[in-house]
């Protein structure tokens, strides 16, 4: 992800941050099954959206301890 992009990604709602979550987790869910029956190609993907969601995850922790 690009700097530019995580900065976007602090901006939205924390209910839009628990939807995109939810999409990143039901995508990696996707791309393990994908791997196993052997049709994921470039397995960096499945590395860059585990981290997309645990970017995500940190700005909802975030959030829930400044009591925002």
């Amino acid at each position: 992800m690009k700097k530019k992009d995580i900065q976007e990604l602090k901006q939205r709602p924390a209910e839009e941050l628990a939807r995109l979550a939810e999409e990143g987790n039901e995508k990696l869910r996707a791309l393990r099954f994908d791997l196993a029956a052997g049709k994921v190609k470039d397995i960096s993907e499945i590395r860059e959206t585990r981290k997309k969601v645990a970017r995500i995850k940190t700005f909802i922790h975030e959030r829930k301890a400044q009591g925002n």
